[in-house]
């Protein structure tokens, strides 16, 4: 086999290689620092705080710079959100696979390619609307009394 032919499969199959590993690999090792990073910045300013103020409530510190958590409907809205975009993100590329066996063009494999993509973006789609709502349903209660609280809050 011609050795420029193997290199030319393998410049080939980079973007592949990259997307499908190292740019998740690279996505958690930041998200890892990121919060490795916030961490050691608020255990800095509880030590700074200690070491100033010694008599100082520790525990009430850290509810304070702790980061808030997602209520219930925030939760429930960003799988509404990533369902939305995933489902039309699928549906582009159907409909770009089916585009492609219009064309005079025949590409089998990037029609192929391209509309098991966006069946499979079409199917997380799918199931992040329905988790939502399903969780709308399921906890409809709890987020009725969340909602109260923050009123009370407020």
């Amino acid at each position: 086999m011609d050795s420029n032919l193997i290199w030319v499969d393998f410049i080939d199959t980079l973007p592949v290689i990259a997307c499908g590993c190292v740019l998740p690999i690279v996505f958690i090792w930041l998200e890892t620092r990121r919060k490795i990073n916030e961490s050691r910045d608020r255990m800095q300013i509880v030590t700074t705080a200690i070491e100033k103020h010694p008599d100082m409530d520790v525990e009430e510190l850290m509810k304070k710079i702790s980061p808030k958590k997602k209520s219930l409907k925030e939760k429930l809205l960003s799988k509404l959100l990533w369902g939305c975009i995933t489902s039309i993100v699928g549906i582009g590329l159907i409909i770009f696979g089916i585009f492609l066996t219009t064309q005079e063009i025949h590409m089998a494999d990037d029609v192929q390619t391209s509309i098991g993509f966006g069946v499979i973006l079409l199917a997380v789609g799918a199931a992040f609307i329905i988790n939502y709502g399903v969780g709308k349903k399921m906890l409809a209660k709890e987020l009725e009394a969340e909602e109260n609280q923050l009123k009370k809050q407020a």
